[in-house]
């Protein structure tokens, strides 16, 4: 049996992250059609087909007979959307609605994680707030304590965490959201380098792509407000490539085994957001789709074709498919070089939208030999770019180590411009190459 490309490819989703997707399905051998739904007539490069004005997944599936539909937005994913596109016979990279509450529900997460044995840290979910005061208390005053995390328990867009430096902190957030009637999530608060490892799974099998490092912070020196990412590196100089065997037998495997014994086996991108500890690698979180801006630093790397691995684990064929490919072990092969990608954001980022505003130097970024992924834009009454969101761009440096793909995603994005832009510039910078304390 040889190995099976899917030809007709829809990426469902609008961000950077879908535009990576296209943008390196489109250039794989036997790819004949991408299809980006929901995205920019820019959101893949080279051009093949973007898809403007349908808000139906299944329909446009089904009318473009695509052969593998990708899901990039968790909120589509808690909808239940793959439950939808494989009930109508199409094959879905992307978790059933059930099993996407590992991380739709930061409560489910943990009690999967506990019931799997995966190390984490400390923790429990309330729904009420003087059960959830008295607790944060108790561990933001033991010997030693560095705070606490309260940990929202619904889809946040990345943003649902707030660390507290003590129970006083959190006091607001657990009062604000028990009222609302939400489960919170106290957890220690854990210091080292936080980084992040997405493996493909096909509900028993998983391989790993490289790791990433993600950027929260809104400022410089992780400074100012939660984002959902202002850049991204890969690779890890502290978490290397030989080290995610064991990665994957630590976190991956045990949760898919857990969730396969509930009835709900995970068929996707499975995101483990660890932090390295004096102790060891202990989980903050699962996500249940690829990151973003990390699978902007992720998919340039990798040395072998996608759409056959996103199409196997659709399918439950994983293993064969890595076996095809050549993949020794459990780790995507990657290229030998570097890559750094910076977001350029809106002015009023994280708080809201920039709309309309022209943008000025997309092509002059391009010409360098960046990548320039879109997140937030649209085209403008004179053919050019426009705002039209929160994160707007990624731009992607590449070069031979991370010293150089930072001096070249620097570069690029000093190029690109416009009223109240905010942007980082100490995205893999030395001093922050072993990553922010939390």
């Amino acid at each position: 049996m040889s190995l099976v490309m899917p030809t007709r490819v829809l990426v469902i989703g609008s961000g950077g992250r879908e535009h990576a997707l296209a943008w390196k399905l489109a250039g794989e051998p036997g790819v004949n059609n991408v299809y980006a739904l929901g995205g920019t007539g820019d959101m893949i490069d080279p051009p093949r087909t973007a898809l403007d004005g349908l808000d139906d997944a299944l329909l446009a599936s089904q009318r473009l007979a695509v052969e593998l539909a990708v899901i990039g937005p968790e909120a589509k994913l808690a909808e239940g959307l793959a439950d939808q596109l494989a009930a109508a016979g199409i094959a879905t990279f992307g978790p059933s609605k059930a099993a996407a509450r590992i991380e739709s529900s930061k409560a489910f997460c943990r009690d999967v994680a506990q019931a799997a044995r995966v190390p984490m840290a400390r923790g429990q979910s309330f729904e009420s707030a003087p059960t959830a005061l008295a607790f944060a208390r108790e561990l933001a005053n033991e010997p030693g304590s560095r705070g606490v995390v309260v940990k929202e328990d619904g889809l946040a867009a990345g943003k649902g965490v707030t660390v507290c430096s003590n129970a006083e902190e959190a006091e607001a957030t657990i009062v604000a959201a028990v009222g609302d009637g939400s489960t919170v999530i106290i957890e220690e608060r854990l210091t080292g380098a936080e980084a992040s490892v997405i493996a493909l799974c096909d509900g028993r099998d998983a391989v790993a792509l490289p790791a990433a490092r993600d950027h929260k912070r809104l400022g410089d020196g992780d400074e100012g407000p939660n984002t959902g990412g202002m850049g991204a590196y890969s690779p890890l100089p502290d978490l290397p490539d030989e080290a995610l065997e064991g990665i994957l037998d630590q976190f991956h495997r045990p949760v898919l085994a857990e969730l396969a014994r509930r009835g709900t086996p995970f068929r996707g991108a499975l995101y483990a957001g660890l932090m390295l500890t004096a102790d060891g690698p202990r989980l903050l979180e699962f996500n249940a789709r690829f990151g973003d801006p990390e699978t902007q630093v992720l998919l340039p790397r990798l040395g072998v074709a996608l759409g056959p691995l996103l199409l196997a684990a659709a399918r439950g064929t994983l293993r064969d498919a890595c076996q095809r490919l050549g993949i020794a072990g459990s780790t995507v092969p990657t290229s030998p070089h570097s890559t750094v990608a910076i977001v350029l954001a809106g002015g009023a980022y994280p708080v809201a939208r920039d709309v309309g505003t022209t943008i000025a130097g997309i092509d002059d970024a391009r010409a360098t030999g960046a990548l320039v992924f879109h997140a937030g834009t649209r085209r403008s009454p004179d053919g050019g770019w426009e705002t039209n969101g929160g994160r707007v761009l990624t731009v992607v440096g590449r070069g031979h180590d991370l010293a150089q793909a930072r001096e070249r995603a620097e570069a690029a994005a000093d190029l690109i411009s416009w009223p109240g832009m905010q942007r980082r510039h100490d995205i893999a910078a030395p001093a922050a190459l072993a990553g922010a304390t939390a």
